[in-house]
């Protein structure tokens, strides 16, 4: 009798522990499926609201570094349509049921187009680089539509030349195809590995993250130094009293928003490089370490990457005026309450960031105190496309 109980209760205990096991495995998977689908979702309709609000809005058409902005919500529309839903699948069965051909095609279309996300945030970056620290005259000559164009068709075709080519190609698998195919079959399950071989992992690294990330470090740092330069030259002018009213309270109020620009640019550039420097550091180091870096670390590396596709139209509704009005209007259904000059009004500029205009206007300030007034008018004049910069 005693042994009959003592195999009873454990035969219970070992249900319950089954059962617990069960009950935290199925918590676990629907947590992960709820904070997945939230990504994509998200994702999913900020850049549609970036796209419309640009398509739907006049005075945002009018400022070119839109266009780069409209290209990049495409892009990072795409990854949450075309790639996460598949790795989100991957991820939560643990299984590739989809054949070899597409794990090919769908690899490729995920080094595609983050890439072409990541060298979008380039082009932005030299854009407003160009608009914000340079002379009107030398941003126009700069920035024409060919070149915006040329930009943006760079920012799409050098991603597909190192992806679509190598990795159908099978470039990046030369050397290490024998651990990509025990990884692929391992155990009961199959998966989509995309293993790169130390060539590939160092070329496509650099031109994809390292190359664009040094540039808008540089071009950043260029604004930001330029940015507090003009609030410390407007110190200047105020305390030395040569300034009328007028003046005073237009280069205060560009003084604000030089130094808004500079926080924004500042946690644009932080949200890039925390949500892709992690994957772009260990798709480095992995080839070098024998292929030792966990498959949950790469998995969590891989999604904080496409976590930046969500947080970019985040990223414009909270910290630009103009973009947040326009988002207001259309989820509003266009209430005369969001209907503001500034951001429907043929003639209204928009007020994000001045910074170039007001370079313009503190050379002759210093220069030409009598005047200053009459110089700024003509300078706000020939510089309505700096004026007018979202960033």
């Amino acid at each position: 009798m005693d042994s009959t109980c003592d195999v009873a209760i454990v035969g219970e205990i070992s249900l319950r522990t089954w059962r617990l096991h069960v009950s935290d495995g199925m918590a676990k998977r629907i947590a992960l499926i709820s904070f997945l689908s939230l990504i994509m979702l998200m994702s999913v309709l900020g850049n549609l609201l970036v796209m419309v609000a640009v398509c739907k809005d006049r005075q945002l058409r009018k400022i070119k570094t839109n266009y780069f902005i409209v290209s990049l919500a495409f892009a990072d529309l795409l990854v949450s349509v075309l790639v996460m839903p598949f790795g989100a699948i991957e991820l939560i069965h643990q299984n590739w049921i989809y054949g070899e051909t597409f794990c090919l095609v769908r690899t490729s279309l995920d080094v595609l187009l983050t890439t072409a996300s990541i060298l979008h945030l380039c082009c932005i970056a030299l854009d407003r680089y160009y608009a914000i620290c340079c002379q009107p005259l030398v941003y126009r000559n700069k920035m024409t539509p060919l070149r915006v164009t040329l930009m943006i068709g760079g920012c799409w075709i050098i991603p597909t030349v190192i992806s679509f080519l190598p990795i159908m190609q099978g470039w990046n698998s030369i050397g290490i195809r024998h651990l990509i195919e025990a990884r692929t079959f391992s155990g009961n399950s199959t998966v989509c590995v995309f293993m790169v071989n130390k060539p590939y992992a160092l070329t496509c690294s650099v031109v994809a993250f390292y190359i664009p990330l040094g540039l808008m470090v540089l071009a950043y740092q260029r604004i930001y130094v330029t940015a507090r330069e003009h609030a410390r030259q407007i110190g200047v002018l105020q305390r030395a009293g040569t300034a009328s009213d007028s003046a005073d309270h237009q280069r205060n109020h560009r003084m604000r928003t030089e130094t808004k620009a500079a926080k924004t640019l500042c946690i644009i550039m932080g949200c890039f490089c925390l949500c892709w420097a992690p994957f772009f550091v260990t798709n480095v180091v992995d080839p070098f370490i024998n292929y030792t870096v966990p498959e949950q670390l790469w998995a969590a590396c891989l999604w904080l990457g496409y976590i930046n596709s969500m947080l970019n139209p985040i990223l414009y509704a909270f910290l630009n005026k103009s973009f947040r009005r326009a988002f207001l209007i259309i989820l509003c259904c266009g209430h005369k309450r969001y209907r503001r000059p500034s951001v429907l009004g043929a003639g209204a500029p928009c007020t994000a960031t001045q910074i170039n205009g007001s370079t313009h206007v503190l050379k002759y300030s210093v220069l030409h105190n009598g005047n200053h007034i009459e110089q700024e008018k003509l300078s706000l004049q020939n510089d309505t496309e700096s004026q007018e910069s979202c960033f």
